[in-house]
């Protein structure tokens, strides 16, 4: 059972995922414009936020990225009806962590919001609370947190389960399946690109570490090297 902030402006719709939400036992409390659901994340806290993307007064990129500044490890899952992918990717640059397409079934979205759960629970691929170490860099575990030297970070709960999962086959090729089947559940397209974006991210981090390196094998998968 998690908490929920749906922002949906749609009367049928946002009823719909409400209510089918809340029969998998989840608590699901909807607002219908971005402004309203803002000022309520900040007052109330949530496991998961799923987020319209156009909604009146303040769309649902606009939204994230407030709720980002915020919060950096909530799960935030996009609704879109946008089918460009340079939309898709927006939202992912924004801090969001996946999207469903409209129309989509309440089955499918159940389905996503139970892969949130899982991945948000560290142990399914491989975590636990220690801290590890690497090349001269730092990976609070527990607390989502990497560091190097006097650069710190916060990581996203996805941020953190691809760095997890580079560092487990650390100086081994990951194929993209698998790392797409792994921390989002399923592998199409669309997931690969913003499997691109995360890999972006985490480069950004690791930047300030040089003796580590993603290594590109294209079309094929990730490596995350580790120098001596």
């Amino acid at each position: 059972m998690a908490k929920i902030l749906l922002a949906e402006d749609d009367e049928n719709l946002g009823f719909m995922v409400q209510d089918n939400l809340e029969q998998l036992n989840h608590e699901v409390v909807w607002y219908k414009n971005g402004i309203e659901a803002f000022n309520e994340f900040q007052n109330q806290s949530f496991e998961i936020c799923v987020l319209d993307v156009m909604m009146p007064k303040m769309d649902g990129f606009e939204l994230a990225s407030k709720i980002r500044e915020q919060d950096e490890f909530i799960p935030i899952l996009f609704l879109t009806a946008k089918s460009q992918e340079e939309d898709r990717l927006e939202g992912f640059e924004v801090g969001g962590d996946d999207y469903i397409s409209k129309p989509f079934s309440m089955k499918e979205l159940g389905y996503r919001i139970e892969v949130f759960l899982r991945r948000s629970n560290s142990k399914e691929i491989g975590f636990s609370d220690e801290t590890k170490h690497f090349g001269s860099s730092v990976f609070d575990v527990k607390n989502l947190v990497y560091r190097c030297d006097d650069f710190q970070s916060s990581l996203t709960q996805m941020e953190a389960n691809l760095l997890n999962l580079l560092l487990k086959y650390k100086n081994q090729l990951v194929k993209r399946e698998v790392i797409l089947e792994t921390i989002w559940g399923e592998n199409d397209y669309f997931k690969g690109r913003s499997l691109d974006v995360f890999i972006t991210r985490l480069r950004k981090y690791l930047k300030n570490d040089s003796s580590l390196e993603i290594r590109n094998h294209h079309g094929v998968g990730f490596s995350l090297i580790i120098s001596e």
